[in-house]
């Protein structure tokens, strides 16, 4: 524990104490928007179905307007992208509290609710472009860049159980509108520290350049001068448009690998289990007598999930990262099965704290994976593609689930949590990611900042 701590020391040295607090708080609101929407406009409307369709059109938003907003975060910078959207999102989330309110009618709700979705400024995937980039800069090695990815991991399931639970908190004493409201303040006033913060710099493609590899990394293969290709020989040219950025022609667009789209497909997978579970619980603890518990025991997973994020950064670096996905693919599986069996409220806390411990792994090392692999120009693209994936695979699963549940019982909903759980091991097994051709931990390109 002592060599994680000290490991954790050194991610905290390379951007400061004050960008992981406005990180945290910036992407607090994602996590309590879904939520807080849908028990807003279930009180409001008195209608369940419109609640689910405004949550459905924020789900749907985020999924399309996250890469697209990567995207241009890459092209242009994160300061100004992160600046106009988490404004613009902030009166979008206020627009539907103030729409739901006044009881206007489905159209309108849902239209507020895609356009919150879609403006979310993807604080998660840019605070962890940020932190590799200042890392590569600093020339760590890619050890260090695993633990930067597990400390950004841990950020992000210990909001998405402080954001339920300030929603569920608000909803009780107060009203789902404050939630919501808190949301919009937040957005405005930590997603505007993010996007001001100094290390926004390090990513401006006008000052970014290439850096060189970290101890123990392979020397880039982008086309920067005295590089060599994969075979020896000379690197091709540069592709993430940085020589044409000089020259004030449009950075060209570098074509992704293959094995991300797998990275992607298993992302989804991985939100399809989530919603799956979410149903399955919320199923159980009613079918119990105890809605009320539902909220705490998917809240016990996600710290469960947080404690084995955080741990990670003691495997060892031998252990690549195609083998770690494919051990947390396979420790998915084995820790969903016995969801099939559970019938009691305490069997139910054990079966998903324990299931906890194969998800942030999981997700962690897909980060690490697509870091590796995409070119330095998308990386945030890439990563905010991953978040969305996750998003879209869980509201897909959950309106599935949910109604499995609804009409076999909780174990549908877990089942579909397995399955989900098995074609993630299938897409971990059949990826390019288990060849030799695939970057590992001990012997990657560098995905480094030189935008």
């Amino acid at each position: 524990m002592t060599a994680a701590m000290a490991a954790y020391r050194r991610v905290l040295a390379l951007s400061g104490p004050l960008l992981p607090v406005v990180s945290f708080l910036g992407r607090l609101p994602t996590a309590m928007c879904q939520l807080g929407s849908l028990l807003l406009v279930a009180r409001t409307s008195g209608s369940l179905a419109t609640a689910g369709l405004v949550g459905g059109a924020l789900a749907a938003g985020q999924t399309v307007g996250g890469p697209l907003l990567g995207r241009l975060a890459d092209r242009h910078g994160q300061r100004t992208v992160v600046l106009a959207a988490c404004w613009f999102d902030a009166l979008a989330v206020a627009a539907l509290v103030a729409a739901a309110l006044a009881r206007a009618g489905t159209p309108a709700l849902a239209l507020a609710g895609l356009l919150a979705g879609a403006g979310v400024p993807q604080i998660g995937p840019l605070a962890r472009t940020r932190l590799v980039a200042l890392a590569r800069r600093a020339r760590a090695d890619d050890r260090l860049i695993n633990t930067a990815l597990s400390f950004e991991g841990t950020l992000d399931e210990l909001s998405f159980v402080l954001g339920p639970a300030l929603v569920g908190l608000s909803a009780t004493v107060a009203h789902p509108a404050v939630a919501l409201s808190l949301a919009a303040l937040l957005l405005a006033v930590c997603g505007s520290a993010f996007a001001l913060h100094r290390t926004a710099a390090v990513l401006h493609p006008s000052v970014a350049a290439p850096h060189p590899p970290g101890p123990g990394t392979a020397p880039p293969t982008s086309g920067a001068p005295g590089t060599t290709g994969p075979a020896g020989g000379p690197a091709a040219p540069a592709t993430d448009g940085r020589r044409d950025r000089g020259r004030g022609a449009r950075p060209a667009r570098a074509r992704m690998p293959r094995a991300v789209h797998g990275l992607r497909a298993s992302m989804a997978l991985q939100g399809a289990l989530f919603g799956a579970c979410q149903a399955g619980i919320t199923a159980l603890t009613e079918r119990l007598h105890q809605p009320a518990q539902a909220g705490l025991v998917y809240a016990a997973m996600g710290v469960m999930s947080a404690v084995a994020g955080v741990l990670l950064a003691l495997v060892p670096a031998r252990i690549t990262l195609p083998a770690r996905w494919r051990t947390a693919a396979a420790a998915l599986i084995v820790l969903s099965v016995p969801l099939l069996f559970v019938r009691s409220l305490g069997a139910l806390y054990l079966a998903v704290v324990v299931l906890g411990v194969a998800f942030a792994p999981h997700l962690i090392t897909v980060f690490g994976l697509t870091e590796r692999l995409v070119p330095a120009g998308r990386l945030a693209e890439s990563m905010a593609f991953l978040t969305s994936a996750v998003v879209g695979g869980q509201a897909l699963s959950l309106a599935v689930s949910g109604r499995l549940a609804e009409a076999h019982g909780p174990s549908a909903a877990f089942a579909v949590a397995v399955g989900a759980a098995v074609l993630v091991l299938a897409v971990a097994l059949g990826s390019p990611a288990r060849r030799p051709a695939l970057p590992t931990p001990a012997a990657a390109a560098p995905a480094g900042s030189g935008r």
